[in-house]
């Protein structure tokens, strides 16, 4: 089975709240390059790493993830 693929929207949350992917990557104990890994949808986070994004930006998790696309938001 292929592993499924795992939409998400920390670019839209990082750049609406001005938190550069450094920035955000270091509040996470994560790379940078991981952060724009997971943005461009090349990489799934781990449980605990999608709750501590959750966590850093003060949302549900599945405002941030989810396994369909995200519909626009106008």
């Amino acid at each position: 089975m292929a592993e499924e693929k795992i939409y998400n929207r920390i670019a839209l949350l990082r750049t609406d709240r001005g938190v550069s992917r450094r920035e955000l990557a270091e509040a996470l104990g994560a790379h940078y390059q991981t952060i724009g890994y997971l943005e461009r949808g090349e990489y799934s986070p781990s449980l605990s790493l999608a709750l501590r994004i959750a966590e850093y930006f003060d949302v549900p998790v599945e405002s941030v993830f989810s396994t369909k696309p995200f519909p626009p938001l106008t």
